[in-house]
């Protein structure tokens, strides 16, 4: 026989409101912003419904909890536009990556330099990897100063997140904007 599939109770987010303040006294602050002082939770609640507002928990922690006296619907529309606002004005930090090999040509590493500062201007984070190959791998030590090169000349405007290391036939740099 298969059993019924019992789903979970929805739970409710933001603060607790009116019925669900389930403590027998409270600190209370009416709708002009006057505290009220220690009340029983019924006569709050009749306060409430007589200026026809909800009881809204401003702070569980306290003892006695301290609740207020607002319209519980616009008090969700406010933080629901904040957080919306924090999420807009926040910067999602990327990493970029620059491919080099350890003989780069001068007009080549100009080029990949600018595009460095520009990362960082953007404030992104940069990897610098150096790909060797065939006998380039005898010559490890033009791969690191390629990279303290780089590391020198970026170092006003950007600090070394991950130190050079070499990962098979790959050597890779992070840098971070300043």
């Amino acid at each position: 026989m298969r059993r019924p599939f019992k789903a979970a109770a929805p739970t409710k987010d933001g603060p607790r409101s009116n019925r669900d303040i389930r403590v027998p006294r409270v600190q209370l602050i009416d709708a002009d912003g006057q505290n009220r002082g220690d009340i029983s939770i019924n006569d709050a609640l009749l306060l409430a419904e007589e200026a026809g507002l909800d009881l809204v928990e401003i702070s569980p922690n306290a003892v006695p909890p301290v609740v207020k006296i607002l319209d519980l619907g616009k008090l969700k529309y406010a933080n629901q536009k904040k957080a919306a606002e924090a999420r807009k004005n926040q910067k999602v930090i990327e990493i970029k990556e620059i491919k080099m090999r350890p003989n780069i040509d001068s007009h080549d590493y100009e080029t990949k330099m600018k595009a460095v500062r520009r990362f960082f201007e953007e404030g992104d984070k940069v990897k610098l990897t150096l790909r060797f190959r065939g006998r380039e791998m005898a010559h490890m030590e033009l791969g690191m100063q390629l990279l303290n090169k780089v590391r020198e000349e970026v170092a006003t405007i950007a600090k070394v997140e991950a130190e050079p290391k070499l990962e098979g036939r790959q050597m890779m740099m992070v840098l971070a904007p300043r």
